[in-house]
């Protein structure tokens, strides 16, 4: 089919097909919903159905095209080596570079383009982490990969290593097979989880995991799961890490994903004396940017809380015992009485 190699001339890795009949992921979503699992993220449950429903998104979606693209950079710092040197800062991979959001998005708009050309005009609406889309359960339905124990969807070939985006479209387009599932007994990802956020295989405890603790969450972190952050800073890969199925994965060729500002392998004390103003040019175009300036003194001030005793740690800390911000102030007291 063109619409597959149009897609992989445009920089997607695999692109694949799928109805909308989603009832069995939306079973689990409710399921989850009601146990709470989704912390503060209130929007989970006030977009209702629209999730779990394409046609309700977008009315007349019969099809989903499903795309995915590599993000892993090939030039990033040794994430496991920084998880072992406690005075660096350790940013999940996704959000090294460039957000990905507006570039996919771009991206599928040209393919939905091309598609036009060839075929007519016809109703579609692009997607890319922009609106209530069950996402991985649709990509699963497509046959790029499954839903793995830790919730993130595995390509037998490829790993999981990638970004996720969508086309809603009227198309009768021929829908592919799902994969089978790989897993396994394989429970890597369960025990290596730092504060037991996967709280059973495929189900995640938003409010238990590192990167809904510092990217979600706009309040204080709960003080049982500081310790256990060690110097994650924005998001946590270590379920990633540990699974086999990552052996395959080939390092992104975007360059817009490779890192930027020194962020694979900075210093946790530099990165604490950003002033607002240099957090806002430094992580301009940049995922990082939208937890703001506050959380990201947040997440710092626990990694230095959790750092080797030293006088500049705390004299960084210090530094922000006055902040405007309460927040600020509270963790880096905690911080400061760790040392």
């Amino acid at each position: 089919m063109r619409i597959r190699s149009w897609g992989l001339e445009l920089g997607f890795q695999q692109l694949g097909f799928t109805d909308i009949d989603l009832a069995e992921h939306e079973t689990h979503l409710n399921d989850w919903l009601t146990r709470g699992f989704h912390g503060n993220m209130d929007y989970m449950q006030r977009h209702g159905t629209r999730r779990s429903r394409p046609q309700e998104l977008h009315p007349g979606t019969i099809r989903v095209i499903s795309a995915r693209m590599d993000y892993l950079p090939g030039t990033a710092a040794d994430i496991e080596a920084l998880l072992e040197a406690p005075s660096k800062g350790v940013v999940s991979r996704y959000a090294l570079g460039r957000d990905y959001h507006k570039m996919m998005r771009k991206r599928l708009q040209k393919l939905a383009r091309q598609i036009e050309q060839h075929a007519g005009p016809f109703g579609y609406r692009v997607f890319v982490d922009s609106a209530p889309v069950l996402e991985k359960a649709l990509a699963e339905k497509a046959g790029l990969g499954w839903i793995g124990k830790h919730s993130n969807l595995i390509n037998k070939s490829a790993g999981s290593w990638f970004f996720l985006g969508e086309i809603y479209t009227d198309l009768p387009l021929p829908i592919d097979t799902p994969v089978a599932e790989h897993c396994g007994d394989c429970t890597q990802c369960i025990d290596i989880c730092p504060t037991r956020a996967i709280v059973a295989p495929y189900t995640v405890d938003a409010r238990r995991c590192i990167s809904y603790l510092t990217i979600e969450l706009r309040d204080s972190i709960p003080e049982e799961f500081r310790p256990l952050m060690g110097n994650r800073i924005f998001g946590c890969d270590d379920c990633q890490l540990v699974c086999p199925w990552n052996r395959f994965a080939q390092p992104t060729q975007e360059q817009d994903f490779a890192p930027r500002h020194g962020l694979d392998a900075a210093e946790l004390i530099d990165l604490f004396q950003w002033t607002e103003q240099q957090f806002l040019k430094r992580t301009e175009g940049s995922a990082i940017r939208r937890i703001g300036h506050a959380c990201w003194l947040r997440n710092i001030a626990v990694a230095l809380g959790n750092a080797d005793t030293s006088d500049p740690v705390i004299k960084a800390l210090k530094g922000h015992l006055h902040h405007s911000s309460a927040m600020v102030r509270e963790h880096v007291e905690w911080a400061l009485a760790r040392h």
